[in-house]
Formats: structure tokens, C-alpha cells, sequence
């Protein structure tokens, strides 16, 4: 199973172990923050294996995804959710939407991403969904970028008129020793309480949906901004016969424009995302895949709540 092939790695890999003794400690940790500013990234290096999907495009990521981190003893429950969406109000984006407002009320600690040096008003209106008594870190992204690291000073100023933040963390989510010691400054924001997971697992999403995400994330890293946000990708088969797994998947876009651009000339684009899938699932499960990938039209999908509810989405 892809759990498995996650859980294969030891979850304390790259990250100082706590002394052992004391009493456990476990908790939910949301990372929050407008579309595409990062936050599958950081997810992924905090847990040390990919467990998001990434691409360039805003709105990759649009389940609420559980990634697990046991240091020591210390359970780090950290849960990916989708960008706040500000435009397009249609059945897809209200769902994205319930998802992040459910995952920020429901957790012990928040870690709120934006870009070092940079607010706008997708920023603002993630905040505003931040509740008063939850601690909320502030995690400017992307510091190694800042130049002139003065300039900072007063937007850390007007960061925190904004909201009574906890800590502030400068960092990059690409550098392994930032990653390190977001370890130690969010640790003593979680309850003692026993874990929640077993001390190797690292997600708790399915293999069918973890197989799904990842023919999405090569759908659009390979068709660029041309193909809109809304086609999505649903798993009709998932066998397993011992190490050989056997995919049956189907895209799904709106208009019959979408499906030949997915498809390419000759099939040639639709053959090399399945090439590259098929490459990623065989990596993780560490056996053969036969996929097989077709694309259906369904008109207005991403607006009718029954089949939005149908194709996964909360």
C-alpha cells in the first residue's frame, strides 16, 4: 500500500530526536494561507516525504490532507488545506472553502503562511478566518528572498497590529534546518496527550486517493495555465495483486476543448501524464503499475453540489 510505502521511512529521519522519558505529546497543527503561497511545500519538508501534491498553478491542493511527524515524544499531526478562494463562488470553491474554515476551528495550533514582506487581500481574508483563541504563528515564507532584511521591521510591525500572533517565524520551506526548527517552536503549543497515529505513519489519505492526487499533479504541471482549475481526476479502479497494482482513472473537464487539450496531438500528452504518473506511483509503492487514464466531458460539474460531493470533495 502507499501508507505503507510512506510509513517505510523512519519518521525521525533528518530531524533531532527529543530526549527520551516524559509524557507524550500530540496535536493538530493547520497550515493555513492564501492560493499557491507554499503551503503543500512546506507540508511535504515537514513530514519528510510527499504527501501534497504540488504544481505552480493556484488551487493544486484541495482536500484537507493529514500528514503525520513523530520527534522524539512528540506527535506533529500537520494538516494541509486548500487556499481560501475569493473568486469563482461556485459549488467547488464553496467546498474548498468549508474545509479551510472547518480545519482552522478544529485544531490546537495555527500556522498562518504568507510570503515574507508581502500582504494583500487574499492574505487578509485568510486571516480574518483565524479564531482569537487558537495560537496562531505567523510563518514569513520565502525570507531568503528578502534582500535587505531592515526593510522587514515594519511589516512585522503591521503584521502584528493585525492579529496577536503567537511567534513570528522567519523561514524557507526549501531549507532543511528551517524546516528543523519549526519542530521546536511548535512542540510546546500541543497538549500532552498520546499520539494519535502510529510513530512511522506519515499520512492518513487513502492509496486511491494519494494515486488520484498524483495524475492531478501532473495534469497540471504538464498543460500549464491554459486548462482551467476545475478539472479534477476520480480513481474508477484500484486492485491490488501483490506487488502489482492496477489503476483505472478518468479525467474529468467541463468543455470538449479542455479534453483535447489534455489528450494533445495523437494522445501524446495524455500518454506522457500517464507515463509520469505511472513513474511516481511506482517509485512510492515500490512495485509494477499498469494505468490506464481516459477523459470525459461533464459539463458545470465545479457548480453542482451533488456531483462535486460525488468526485470527493467535503
Amino acid at each position: 500500500m502507499l501508507a505503507q510505502a510512506f510509513a517505510s521511512r523512519a519518521a525521525a529521519d533528518a530531524v533531532p530526536v527529543a530526549p527520551p522519558g516524559g509524557e507524550q505529546r500530540c496535536g493538530l497543527i493547520a497550515i493555513v494561507g492564501k492560493p499557491n503561497v507554499g503551503k503543500s511545500t512546506l507540508l511535504n519538508a515537514l513530514v519528510g516525504q510527499k504527501v501534497s501534491i504540488t504544481s505552480r498553478k493556484a488551487q493544486t491542493t484541495r482536500h484537507r490532507i493529514t500528514g503525520m511527524r513523530t520527534v522524539g515524544p512528540t506527535q506533529f499531526v500537520f494538516v494541509d488545506t486548500p487556499g481560501f478562494q475569493t473568486r469563482h463562488g461556485n459549488a467547488l470553491n464553496r467546498s474548498l472553502n468549508r474545509t479551510v474554515v472547518g480545519a482552522v476551528n478544529d485544531v490546537d495550533l495555527i500556522v498562518f503562511v504568507v510570503e515574507a514582506g508581502q500582504f494583500n487581500q487574499a492574505d487578509d481574508k485568510v486571516l480574518s478566518l483565524l479564531p482569537p483563541k487558537t495560537p496562531a504563528i505567523l510563518l514569513a515564507n520565502k525570507f531568503d528572498l528578502i534582500h535587505r532584511r531592515a526593510d522587514i521591521a515594519p511589516w512585522l510591525k503591521a503584521m502584528q497590529e493585525r492579529h496577536n500572533f503567537a511567534e513570528f517565524v522567519p523561514m524557507s520551506a526549501n531549507h532543511a534546518k528551517d524546516v528543523e526548527r519549526l519542530f521546536g517552536i511548535c512542540e510546546k503549543y500541543l497538549p500532552q496527550q498520546p499520539w494519535m497515529y502510529g510513530a512511522e505513519e506519515l499520512t492518513d489519505r487513502s492509496d486511491r486517493f494519494m494515486a488520484a492526487e498524483i495524475i492531478r499533479e501532473k495534469l497540471f504541471r504538464l498543460t500549464g495555465d491554459e486548462l482551467p482549475y476545475t478539472s479534477t481526476v476520480v480513481i474508477d479502479q484500484y486492485a491490488e495483486e501483490g506487488s502489482l497494482r492496477r489503476i483505472a482513472a478518468t479525467i474529468i473537464v467541463e468543455r470538449d476543448g479542455h479534453k483535447g487539450m489534455i489528450i494533445g496531438e495523437k494522445g501524446e500528452k495524455l500518454k506522457r501524464i500517464g507515463t509520469e504518473a505511472r513513474h511516481e506511483l511506482e517509485t512510492l509503492t515500490g512495485g509494477k503499475v499498469f494505468l490506464e487514464i481516459w477523459v470525459k466531458v461533464r459539463s458545470g460539474w465545479a457548480d453542482d453540489e451533488a456531483r462535486v460531493k460525488t468526485f470527493g470533495y467535503e
